[in-house]
């Protein structure tokens, strides 16, 4: 499974009292300029005070060891906080770090439950993790409709491992009925999106099928195209 922390450093100056957006962008522009130490100066207070984009960048910055030694344990106490807030970017991260248990025990309880406030506010790539979380039974139930599900709402946000998986589900028949031609055109999609994982399942997966099959799933693959543009 991916696991790549989201790093996002951005905040809206509307959402923020005068004083404190001097402080948070003295902070981000010390950050885009290289200068991590001051970055966390200008980010610690605002974190400690609860604000919760500061807790995330601050928890970005422990993740990288930027400005700060590395600090897993740090990092996911800031990303908590955050996420208590509803921050979407904390909930992925922290989903993260209990996935690979880094900053304390390994809990794919939690992971499930965090991916999951995430996937429902959209995220590709917290959708793509729970499906495979529901799918191999980790802190999740074992559940392949709803690997499906989850699978398909990325997959039809162009992500393409989600796609891959969901071709492997549709080519065996798990949690959907199967359908060789979906599953041609689900991996014929990820391998378009940069997977060659999904190039070659299709091409192994052609040799099973009619050159009709073949035709139709290529058909559909460039329709599901056309109606992204």
């Amino acid at each position: 499974m991916r696991v790549t922390l989201l790093n996002v450093l951005a905040v809206s100056a509307m959402s923020l009292a005068t004083p404190v957006w001097a402080d948070y962008r003295s902070g981000l522009d010390a950050y885009k300029r290289g200068d991590y130490a001051t970055a966390v100066r200008e980010w610690r207070p605002l974190a400690e005070e609860g604000h919760a984009q500061a807790q995330v960048n601050l928890g970005w910055l422990y993740v990288t060891g930027r400005g700060v030694v590395q600090d897993y344990a740090l990092a996911r106490r800031f990303f908590e906080e955050a996420a208590a807030q509803g921050q979407v970017q904390a909930q992925y991260n922290l989903a993260q770090l209990y996935h690979n248990g880094q900053g304390g025990a390994q809990d794919f309880a939690q992971a499930c439950h965090w991916y999951e406030k995430t996937a429902l506010q959209g995220s590709a790539d917290a959708q793509v993790n729970l499906g495979t979380l529901y799918y191999n039974g980790l802190g999740c139930r074992k559940d392949y409709e709803e690997a499906a599900f989850w699978f398909l709402l990325a997959a039809n946000q162009g992500n393409g491992l989600a796609a891959i998986k969901l071709g492997f589900m549709y080519e065996d028949g798990r949690g959907v009925t199967q359908d060789l031609v979906q599953a041609y055109k689900w991996y014929n999609l990820g391998g378009t999106n940069g997977e060659t994982m999904g190039t070659q399942s299709r091409d192994e997966l052609a040799k099973r099928m009619t050159p009709a099959q073949i035709q139709e799933a290529q058909q559909l693959t460039k329709e599901w195209m056309a109606g992204r543009r």
